[in-house]
């Protein structure tokens, strides 16, 4: 490991010298990618140089410590700090495994999210509009942006179908375990009696991909042209700006219709498309990983249970790692961070473990 760790340090001590050339600053594109290699190493190097600090104190202390002239305090306070080192050694060791932890290339992307209400009718409906608005907010906590592509409502506020972006530093690394069933327990509105009633709604959450990750042939796609549904005043709905593209060899199907600009609809339904594109190709190379190398996190899977909102008991439960918050009305407000940074935790503790025992 500290092989390694003096390796990238050397490469890192080097790209700052090249970002730094005139000659590279004057080629954009190039500077502008050895920034977010150097940007990407600077967390690891930062840790190495913190437990190398920590190596010196101990060594240091330890010199003195058998010099017989060093007085009898002073020891005390050496050896304090001897074991002080040796305590942050042992934490930093850990840190750095994880940091060295393979990266999901990507991690860095923007995604695309989608939210669909599943069983339960007009209740599964809302509930989508709930998780759509608990999203939004988080999303505005950490300053990305959101972008609808595609909505289908009903009539009493909930959403049956809604495709949207977001976009920000990190985006994909802090929402992509949010993919799959998640189940509300609640007395709907509509509700008289006051019975309880369980609906589903599915999320899909795929990265956004750029062109040269997916090759579309043109002559693969069915593009057809319609007039927008829903609000946007008289312009949206007397012209034909929304697209719909067929995929002839898979059969996937995208539609986008929030913008007014047809260009822009083809525009955004193609992000889209290329998007589910590289996620089939993704779960085909996935599937071919042994059955006992799956990670605790879960599959991925949108048929997958992943989490229950208990409304009259005030409890959110995340089946894949146990986990249970009593504290629904924040989590609804976009308050995420402490389920999301769990699964993390976990996932990167399974990844520990597969290394182990490699």
């Amino acid at each position: 490991m500290f092989e390694k760790l003096s390796f990238i340090e050397k490469q890192y001590e080097d790209l700052a010298a090249r970002i730094s050339d005139p000659e590279v600053i004057a080629d954009q594109e190039t500077w502008r990618k050895l920034c977010k290699e150097h940007s990407d190493m600077t967390p690891i190097v930062e840790k190495y140089k913190e437990y190398k600090m920590n190596k010196n104190t101990i060594e240091d202390s330890k010199a003195m410590l058998d010099d017989p002239d060093t007085d009898k305090e002073f020891k005390e306070i050496l050896q304090e700090e001897m074991n002080e080192a040796k305590e942050n050694i042992a934490r930093i060791e850990e840190e750095l495994k994880i940091l060295l932890l393979p990266k999901d290339p990507n991690d860095d992307k923007n995604v695309i999210m989608e939210i669909r209400g599943g069983a339960g009718g007009d209740e599964a409906a809302l509930f989508a509009g709930d998780l759509y608005r608990m999203y939004s907010m988080y999303a505005e906590s950490k300053r990305w942006t959101i972008e609808v592509l595609s909505i289908s409502e009903i009539g009493i506020g909930g959403i049956k179908e809604i495709s949207f972006m977001i976009k920000g530093q990190g985006a994909y690394s802090r929402l992509k375990f949010e993919s799959g069933v998640h189940r509300v327990q609640r007395v709907p509105e509509t509700e008289a009696g006051g019975r309880i009633h369980t609906s589903t709604v599915t999320v899909a959450v795929l990265p956004e991909v750029e062109d040269v990750e997916v090759e579309i042939n043109p002559d693969d796609l069915e593009i057809d042209t319609y007039r927008s549904s829903g609000a946007g005043g008289q312009h949206i709905n007397k012209t034909e700006s929304a697209i719909r593209i067929t995929h002839k060899p898979t059969g996937l199907v995208v539609t986008c219709q929030d913008e007014r600009s047809q260009h822009k609809n083809r525009e955004s339904a193609m992000k889209m498309l290329r998007s589910k594109l590289y996620d089939i190709k993704q779960r085909e190379q996935q599937s071919q990983i042994a059955a006992d190398r799956k990670s605790q996190v879960g599959t991925g899977d949108r048929s997958e249970r992943i989490r229950t909102y208990n409304f009259p008991q005030g409890r959110v439960t995340d089946h894949r790692i146990g986990l249970t918050l009593y504290k629904i009305e924040a989590i609804m407000n976009g308050d995420l961070d402490e389920i999301i940074d769990a699964l993390i935790t976990t996932d990167q503790s399974e990844k520990l473990k597969m290394q182990a025992e490699e």
